[in-house]
């Protein structure tokens, strides 16, 4: 195993290497969660997974119940599938209430009283499968005296968010909106807390493997020792190598697939890969997408990347113009013909999931 064969792997296994899924909910299912908040970015990082997808077929997911935005790890937006949600919030959430608790009652005075308050105004308002919009949750929490500004409100509905109580519930026009999690997905599995980590390192070695136990701890938003643990009970579906004194884990192909992925490729692969991509977002150490460190440290890695081959070459930035999408490209090393030709097929796979035509400045 060397770094770059770590790489061919996490583009096979994240679905760079070949569009395979054909649902939303099942590149979800298969991520265990997507990380979502820049919410046009992150359709796009679950279409280019796809074998046929459009950005409408893709938000449709949500609005018909498959897939849910919340907030399951890290405090962070992430798009989780519905069957997941719960034991996900149950096992990651804790922890962020925890760590967060003593600055969201010293910075905007939110503690376990106001939260009580809120989460009851809340429901009277969401209840009866009703979807309202942050702004309109935040009248109705003004109007029963419970302060809203300078980002109180928002870390409320985050709060509430976190033990369970409301979730994202797909856009109305432009306006996201929230609803009761209960009304909004009313079943899903529940798993023990051992079973949960398993199930969950399983899911993150499968989809982002190659990885460390230390990228799983980050990527969870848990500790090194329950990490670990998680890595022991998931240990009969794994297999792992050692690569500069670091110990890489993933879910083991067949050989012959093995052998394909290892093998030098004859044809470029090419991506144009969104803010907060899981192949740049999901790992603590993203030193070997990059070996510009200048360029990386200048824009940093979790922005929209052009990805060559598994490693970071530039950044890009789209434009719709009329009924075309313009999409501009800063590279940091000029491309060859073919890295060339397969970057103008990319650029046609994005302007075809927008439905647009396509101007591509390279």
């Amino acid at each position: 195993m060397t770094p770059a064969a770590i790489l061919r792997l996490r583009l096979e296994n994240q679905g760079l290497a070949r569009a395979s899924f054909q649902k939303p909910e099942d590149v979800v299912a298969w991520f265990g969660a997507v990380q979502a908040q820049d919410f046009l970015g992150s359709l796009w990082a679950l279409g280019l997974r796809m074998r046929s997808a459009t950005e409408s077929l893709v938000e449709s997911a949500e609005s018909r119940r498959a897939i849910i935005r919340t907030w399951p790890m890290r405090g962070t937006l992430h798009f989780v599938a519905a069957a997941d949600v719960r034991w996900m919030i149950k096992l990651l959430a804790p922890r962020v209430i925890a760590r967060n608790a003593a600055r969201l009652k010293k910075e905007v005075n939110v503690d376990a009283s106001v939260v009580g308050r809120a989460r009851d105004v809340v429901a009277r308002a969401l209840e009866g499968g009703k979807r309202l919009e942050r702004g309109a949750l935040y009248e109705v929490l003004e109007a029963r005296r419970i302060r809203t500004g300078n980002s109180r409100g928002l870390h409320i509905l985050l709060r509430l968010a976190l033990d369970g109580t409301i979730c994202l519930a797909g856009r109305i026009g432009k306006q996201h909106t929230f609803a009761m999690l209960e009304e909004w997905i009313p079943q899903s599995r529940h798993l023990a807390r051992e079973e949960a980590l398993v199930e969950l390192a399983r899911r993150y070695f499968a989809s982002h493997g190659p990885a460390t136990t230390r990228d799983f701890a980050w990527w969870a938003g848990i500790t090194a020792k329950h990490a670990q643990e998680a890595v022991d009970g998931a240990q009969p579906s794994l297999r792992h190598d050692v690569v500069d004194g670091t110990r890489y884990w993933w879910n083991e192909p067949p050989r012959s697939l093995r052998r394909k992925i290892v093998a030098a490729k004859a044809e470029p692969r090419v991506r144009l890969l969104p803010a907060f991509d899981e192949y740049t977002v999901a790992y603590e150490n993203r030193l070997m997408l990059s070996s510009d460190l200048k360029q990386r440290s200048k824009m940093g890695l979790l922005n929209p990347v052009v990805l060559v081959d598994g490693r970071v070459v530039g950044s890009w930035k789209r434009a719709i113009v009329k009924r075309s999408v313009s999409i501009e490209t800063s590279l940091w090393r000029p491309l060859n013909r073919a890295e060339r030709a397969a970057l103008q097929e990319e650029a046609n796979r994005f302007a075809a999931f927008l439905g647009l035509g396509v101007k591509l400045h390279a």
